[in-house]
Order: structure tokens, then sequence, then C-alpha cells
């Protein structure tokens, strides 16, 4: 349910449901009209940006799927709901996808036991198998991943894959600007705030396929992270599996055996339980980052980002951080270039990877996705 956007800024108390929008931009919603001019003194400000906002927001719906208007639009009209696009696809509360949906959101301790190895998907839909062909340019899109993957544009994998392919992006985007250090074979990633993802952990198995000639190690560092987890290791091998059970994928793992990756590759996780700011030195002992990513950070609603932007100032590492919406992402750049006193060094821009299926129940009207915007320090 929408909130007044007046709430906690008034002395009166909300008298309903938010149901009267903004008559200009459209995204904020009130409970009456007297919370309405009383926080007009506030929204004015805003009101402006957010219209323009709202006027672009279809851009982000432009996705190459055939269920992209079932994901997108028929969301935001409550035609459809995140839950029954799952259904659809038997793929409800299964595994990996348990927790994208709301009804699957709250994340219980028995779901970090275990890495849940699979796509619930015939072979053809997923990528379940080696590299059919060398990358011969980089990706720009999801049409260009499921190209070279070899995958159906009706495969829904695009709503799990976002997270590494949004770290493979991340890696591009550094690259491009010179940002990166020279790497020769170990790719060393600190990242930051992971929470849904720590359920769907197989899906960085895909970094085998889009770094090939790297190790990569990735610390997970976040509150989030479950206690028995903290300081633990783990090595990621092969991919995730199809429900095939004659597939390669299959007889493979039945056999005892591993994908033949070049003992050059690889892909491991760290896990660390706290926030940045306050567990960094024991970090740095370990691994000092080439590269820092902080998926949907919320870097403007959440204090506890003030002190780990002004560590990251300080250490001077290439950061690339992503949020739900264009304010979100507009507000964060405001409170870093406040803090660092500089420009981002990426600007805020659409994520070409961002999940394809939109979020429900959010704060305002405008259309929200997980890593929707990109941008860097």
């Amino acid at each position: 349910m929408m909130e007044c956007g007046a709430r906690g800024s008034s002395r009166m108390l909300c008298s309903g449901p938010a149901i009267r929008r903004c008559g200009r931009c459209g995204v904020v919603a009130y409970c009456s009209i007297s919370h309405q001019v009383a926080h007009w003194s506030y929204h004015k400000e805003e009101c402006g940006r957010l219209e323009k906002q709202m006027m672009n927001a279809h851009l982000l719906h432009h996705f190459p799927f055939p269920f992209s208007m079932e994901a997108t639009l028929q969301v935001l009209e409550k035609k459809v709901t995140r839950c029954s696009f799952l259904m659809q696809r038997n793929l409800h509360l299964l595994g990996m996808w348990k927790h994208e949906c709301n009804c699957g959101a709250s994340v219980s301790s028995a779901d970090y036991l275990r890495v849940n190895d699979e796509w619930g998907l015939q072979s053809l839909l997923c990528p379940c198998q080696e590299v059919p062909k060398p990358m011969s340019v980089c990706l720009n899109n999801w049409r260009s991943y499921y190209d070279w993957r070899c995958i159906p544009l009706n495969s829904p994998v695009a709503v799990l894959l976002h997270w590494p392919l949004t770290i493979y992006h991340s890696i591009q985007l550094a690259a491009s600007i010179n940002l990166l250090p020279e790497i020769s074979n170990k790719l060393l990633i600190h990242y930051l705030g992971p929470d849904k993802e720590l359920c769907q952990l197989s899906v960085f198995k895909e970094l085998h396929a889009l770094f090939p000639d790297l190790k990569l190690h990735i610390e997970l560092i976040g509150p989030a992270v479950p206690q028995f987890r903290n300081g633990e290791r783990m090595t990621l091998t092969g991919y995730a599996k199809c429900l095939e059970i004659d597939c390669y994928c299959k007889s493979r793992a039945e056999n005892g055996g591993r994908y033949p990756f070049d003992k050059s590759s690889g892909v491991s996780l760290g896990f660390h339980k706290g926030f940045y700011h306050d567990l960094f030195k024991d970090v740095l002992k370990e691994s000092f980052p080439h590269v820092i990513i902080a998926p949907n950070a919320g870097i403007a609603a959440y204090s506890s980002w003030l002190p780990t932007i002004e560590l990251i100032k300080d250490m001077n590492v290439p950061t690339i951080i992503t949020d739900y919406c264009e304010e979100a992402a507009y507000l964060a750049a405001s409170c870093i270039t406040t803090v660092t006193s500089h420009p981002l060094s990426i600007p805020v821009q659409l994520n070409p990877f961002r999940q394809p299926l939109v979020m429900e129940d959010t704060a305002l009207y405008l259309p929200c996705y997980s890593n929707c915007f990109i941008f860097g320090i």
C-alpha cells in the first residue's frame, strides 16, 4: 500500500489510504488535500524532477522478452503479480526462485543452510552447460547475452541472472574509463549489502562463463549475512543444473566430476556479517579489492552508508552502485558528492542488465526494478 507523502513530516495523523496523487508529477500520493498542501513546501523542490523521471519511465520497461508486457506494465497495473508470473512458469516458491515474490520474501535460517543448485527449467531454457562459443565482443544487453548463451528469449532466467550480469557490466563500466588497475589473473571484488542473493548463490556460477580467464574472489559483506556464514569460504564449481536427468550437467555431477574449467579460472566467495566500515580492516588483511560493488544500495535512505562512503573515498577504489529507481540514484549521487566533494566518475544511467520483473508495492509511483540504475565513484 502506498504511504502518504506527508507521513512523518506533519503533526496531523493520516486520515486514510494515500490515493490522492500529485497532479503534476503523479509520483507522490497523499491521504488528504490537507496533507498535500502541508507537504508542498518540501515537495515543490522535487516535483519537477520527479515529473521528468515519470515521463521517461517507459524506457525502463523495454526488454526483448516475449513476457516483457506481463512482467512490467501488467504487474504495475496489478493485472499480474510476481507470484502469478512465477506460477505461470511452474517456478513459484521453487529453489532459487523462492524469494522473488512477496509470499516467499521472508528468509529463514533454513533457506541459508544449502546452496540450491537447480534452475527448475529444461536444459534448453537455462545456462546449465558450458559456453558454446567464446565471447567475441562485450555483452551490452539481455539480447546479446541470450544469443551468446543460446537461450531462447522466452526463458525467464534473466529474473535471477541480473545479479552476475550486473557484476559483469560493473566491471566493463569501470574498465571502459580506465578505473580498474591492471588485472593479471585474479579479480577481487568487495560486494556490499547482499540480501536476497544470499539465497540465490548458485546464480553467481554464471561468472565462470562471463570471466573464463580469471579467478574471481568476492567478499560478500553486510548485516544480512547470517551469523553461521560469518567468516565462511565457498568455492562455486560447475553451473546451476536443469530439470533433465540425462543432461550433461547432471551426468558430470553424478560422476563426481567437474566442468573442465581451466585451472587459471574459478569463482570463490567469502562472507562477513556487519557494516563495511566496521569490518574493513579485517577484510583488507585477506584481500584488497580491485573494485567495490554495492547493489540496490539505498544510500540516501540509510545513514549507515555515510561512514562507508568516507572510507571508500580514502581507499580510492573504484565503486559501482545500483539502485531501484532514478530518484533513489539521484539522491544517492547527491549524498556521495557531498561527502567526497567530487562528481561521480560514472554518471547515473540505466542498467541494461536490470531485473526484467518490476517491483511491487513501492514507496512511489515510479516503477522500480532490482539493479535498475547504475553509477560509480
